[in-house]
């Protein structure tokens, strides 16, 4: 853990939250090697650290050792945090109900980029469907105090620019390959409701917006962690496409408070955003934000990539988030885009490896 990362957590940690309703607790994790569940385990494993009080338990269900080792080796001696190999879509709560009973579930199993669930768009499907009933299942048996489950913007479809909230939705075309991802998203959700509403289950869903920090994958293809492993390897960046397209960029130490935030004080059922309206830029803006006013001294430049590399131009232009619900819960997000990029590059520099 670098101490970017380490001063992350104490941030967070320093919120004012019921963080002591943990204590004693045993918390299933699921998708735990991925991006942002592995914050939730470090932010839960540094409680542990700093409490005073019982600690919790942590049980991070994962489905690739190798991801899950570079993510969370640190914590292989960590006597509260048991890593637990499987798949969410194919493990039965039978099975995972020999590590409880759970107090908390959270299901963050998805692949998240495009480049995965395109790979694989049946695992993608199941592992929201499937792997969220198991969960919910689960909970309803354990008598669970809270369950968060980890949607998605994706669910919005096609909107155009303008203010969203979490009651507009554009259009998302079932047949085609890439809604595997959002359509799976909408139905998890639809599930969770279910799940509230027949058996009472006490799920919260999130839905997180392009949140970028240290721990991103800097192989999957998307635009800003293609920059951040330029910047890390002095590399000029790259626009594989006009760069107009606007996106809401929201630094990882601010969602994941926002995340905890909704699993402890949010309504049962209700989705909240987790985006940062004041992240809202472009592609080329964060291109040249980044090489001119957060790392100007490497004398990057920013260029367009040949016509035969370039990529078609998404239908999606970029809205504004309104993210009034979950600000009445006591979240704002605080970091800058600027700031957020440098903590990003300076942390992955500071351990000398690229987490893949």
């Amino acid at each position: 853990m670098t101490p970017i990362i380490a001063a992350d957590l104490d941030t967070i940690l320093d919120a004012p939250l019921a963080w002591e309703r943990f204590a004693g607790k045993t918390i299933l994790i699921a998708g735990a090697g991925g991006f942002l569940p592995a914050w939730m385990v470090w932010t839960l494993a540094r409680l542990n650290q700093r409490s005073g009080r019982a600690p919790c338990r942590i049980i991070a269900l994962v489905r690739d050792p190798k991801r899950a080792e570079a993510r969370l080796g640190h914590l292989a001696t960590d006597p509260n945090v048991l890593l637990v190999q499987a798949d969410v879509a194919q493990v039965s709560a039978d099975v995972l109900a020999q590590f409880g009973p759970f107090s908390f579930l959270i299901h963050a199993a998805s692949a998240a980029a495009p480049t995965a669930y395109l790979k694989d768009p049946v695992g993608t499907v199941l592992a929201n469907i499937v792997g969220v009933n198991t969960l919910l299942d689960l909970a309803r048996r354990d008598g669970a105090e809270g369950v968060l489950y980890f949607s998605s913007g994706e669910v919005y479809g096609e909107t155009g620019p303008g203010l969203i909230s979490e009651s507009d939705y554009g259009y998302l075309d079932p047949t085609k390959l890439r809604s595997c991802y959002g359509e799976a998203k909408r139905a998890a959700e639809t599930l969770c409701v279910a799940h509230h509403e027949q058996f009472g289950v006490p799920v919260r869903i999130v839905r997180p917006l392009h949140t970028y920090g240290p721990g991103i994958s800097l192989n999957d293809g998307r635009v800003f962690s293609d920059f951040v492993a330029d910047i890390v390897s002095r590399r000029d960046l790259v626009l594989r496409s006009d760069g107009s397209a606007k996106r809401p960029f929201c630094y990882v130490a601010d969602a994941t408070l926002g995340f905890f935030t909704v699993l402890l004080k949010g309504n049962d059922a209700t989705p909240y955003m987790v985006g940062n309206p004041q992240g809202l830029v472009s592609i080329k803006e964060l291109a040249l934000l980044l090489t001119r006013e957060a790392f100007p001294e490497r004398g990057l430049s920013v260029r367009f990539a040949s016509p035969e590399d370039a990529l078609p131009k998404t239908p999606i232009s970029g809205s504004l988030p309104d993210i009034r619900r979950i600000q009445h819960l006591g979240w704002v997000p605080t970091t800058s885009v600027i700031t957020g990029f440098r903590r990003t590059v300076m942390s992955f520099e500071s351990q000398g490896s690229q987490l893949a």
